[in-house]
């Protein structure tokens, strides 16, 4: 029930990302657990101080030890990337049918906007009651295909119970509409196919954890595709509550929005203060909504998960204080993150006064305004106002694209220290800052009293072609790219720097050096150049050796990381999804398959 004009504008609708990506992640993170990696007795990668994985209790005699559960709930995880994958190339394919249908005179569509128009209602209602019909349809195709595969001998998805198959099914198709809904025109159909796959694989993990504390006796293991430590507890916990939050105070958000949009003269009822006051309920009713809900439920969960009595507050703050390292890296972020908002306000607001000062200038001189430098005008006013107009056009200021890559290199910076020296602790961070960034894009979209306007502002000043849909996701995605490799617990410390070097380092380098040095197109409909992609690859190679000289990183093989980081150049080169998305994730299984 989509139609192209949900999507964001693209030259490929990225189909093959979303069919093949998840499966071949969830292929590189069972070799993982297949491959002789340096591990502790519970399978915790080398140097990754956390405490041990949840365990099943004694009195449970078919209950596996934490590696042999990993193993099985990485083949869980191949089953529903194979699973999702199957249910969105059959909605693909039934769209595909339902839009080149004969029309009513028995002649096929004439163009494909006329078949889009025809296979899809008007009524938003009508579409949803039809997703719905048609969902709970797949979801019972799924599950008969499952048992009728299971009794021809046939091993695939056997991995999945029943019940596995009908939720990881009904969540896939419901994340499907409901991404689309929240961010419009911020997907392709590829980066969709992919941030909900990767949403089921972290609702099924919440389910697992849940029922294996609801009946530890029979559950033989814990079907997570991540150890089950306080870390994916803690990532489950923010991630998900964080969208939980927003669904449950999701009339309060939209009536902020409301209440923000209307103009001055439709609020018939209210004096300006008196609107005023009203959005400042509102937003006061979301903050104590907000702070109930991640008290509440959100932290009742967590503290029932982590067992032992043990208050996930308090066992926070004594983990992240354990270490001085930990106290180091902290006060590090907050110090370079707080510089460098701090640092592009002030820039961003010079560079917004001073076009407005410059084209006021520009209408003085061209209509011989007094007091606007006109000619003929030597007021001191008309001079000051000359000195700071030139002043301001020597200021150095930066164009979009230097704008964005700045946060590639800054990424390099803040990140680099947490992964080398605390992984475990940068993991918890990443999904910390994921979930603020979410609040923010609350406070962003529904206009939020008082930071609302400021937070819209701020990211008006950053966005591209790519960031055209009501949410803005470029920021998620950079982040998901750079701690994708420690969220899906990288067993190797190269593994755990792919995303900080793909996207802070080659990336960035990629995009500068192609716009500045670039002569020859890889095509005629693309604008990414071979030196471009020629500097992304040899920039992630002298990185990832320049990490093993300082002795961060352990010998690996050069011709195999040069061959990833070669199809990863030619990746990022063709492809027209974002790349802080796709790059990181693809190099990364890539890296594990070739065995680097």
């Amino acid at each position: 029930m989509s139609v192209p004009k949900n999507y964001r504008d693209s030259g490929d609708d990225g189909i093959l990302t979303a069919l093949l990506l998840g499966p071949l992640i969830a292929a590189a993170l069972l070799c993982t657990s297949l491959a002789p990696y340096a591990r502790d007795a519970d399978g915790i990668p080398a140097g990754w101080a956390i405490d041990p994985p949840l365990r099943l209790p004694p009195r449970n005699i078919r209950a596996l030890p934490p590696p042999a559960a990993l193993l099985r709930g990485r083949y869980n995880l191949l089953s529903i990337a194979t699973l999702t994958s199957a249910i969105l190339l059959l909605h693909v394919c039934v769209s595909r049918w339902l839009e080149d249908r004969p029309n009513a005179n028995g002649h096929p569509n004439a163009n494909a906007a006329e078949g889009e128009r025809r296979s899809v209602p008007r009524s938003e209602g009508w579409r949803a009651v039809y997703f719905v019909l048609f969902t709970l349809g797949v979801g019972a195709a799924c599950l008969l295909l499952r048992l009728g595969l299971a009794y021809a001998g046939v091993g695939l998805w056997q991995h999945l119970s029943p019940f596995d198959v009908v939720v990881a099914a009904q969540f896939y198709q419901f994340t499907l509409y409901v991404a689309l809904r929240m961010a419009h025109r911020g997907f392709t159909l590829g980066e969709l196919g992919l941030v909900c796959f990767g949403g089921t694989a972290v609702f099924m993990e919440f389910l697992n954890i849940t029922t294996a504390r609801i009946w530890p006796i029979t559950t033989p293991h814990i079907k997570t595709f991540r150890l089950p430590t306080p870390l994916v507890i803690f990532q489950t916990a923010l991630i998900g509550g964080s969208f939980l939050t927003g669904f449950l105070l999701a009339p309060l958000l939209v009536l902020s929005r409301h209440a923000a949009q209307t103009p001055v003269r439709r609020r018939r009822r209210f004096a300006p203060a008196d609107a005023l006051r009203a959005r400042r309920r509102l937003a006061g009713a979301f903050y104590a909504g907000a702070l109930l809900v991640v008290a509440g439920p959100i932290g009742l969960w967590t503290r029932w998960c982590l067992g032992g009595g043990r208050d996930p507050w308090v066992w926070a703050l004594r983990w992240c204080i354990a270490r001085r390292r930990r106290v180091a890296l902290l006060a590090y972020w907050a110090a370079l993150g707080g510089v460098s908002v701090a640092g592009w306000t002030r820039q961003l607001a010079r560079s917004r006064r001073g076009r407005r000062r410059r084209r006021g200038w520009a209408l003085g001189r061209r209509w011989g305004l007094r007091g606007w430098g006109g000619a003929g005008d030597a007021s001191p006013t008309s001079a000051l106002f000359a000195a700071s107009g030139e002043f301001l056009d020597r200021a150095p200021t930066l164009g979009l694209n230097a704008r964005r890559k700045f946060f590639h290199a800054l990424v390099v910076v803040m990140f680099v220290p947490g992964v080398a020296f605390d992984p475990a602790f940068t993991h918890l961070a990443f999904s910390v800052a994921f979930a603020l960034f979410v609040f923010a894009e609350y406070v962003r979209y529904f206009a939020i009293y008082p930071f609302g306007a400021a937070v819209h502002l701020f990211m008006n000043e950053f966005l591209d072609t790519k960031d055209g849909g009501t949410a803005i996701v470029s920021h998620f995605y950079l982040l998901t790219g750079c701690a994708g490799a420690l969220w899906l617990e990288g067993p190797t410390p190269l593994l755990q720097f792919t995303g900080v070097l793909v996207l802070g380092i080659g990336d960035a380098l990629a995009s500068i050096v192609g716009k500045r040095h670039g002569r020859h197109a890889w095509s005629p409909t693309t604008f990414k150049t071979l030196e471009g992609s020629a500097a992304f690859a040899l920039s992630i190679v002298a990185s990832a050796w320049a990490l093993r000289l300082c002795g961060l990183v352990a010998p690996f093989s050069t011709p195999r990381y040069v061959l990833v980081v070669a199809l990863a150049a030619v990746l990022e080169a063709l492809s027209d999804q974002n790349d802080n998305l796709t790059l990181p994730l693809y190099t990364w299984s890539a890296l594990v398959l070739v065995g680097v």
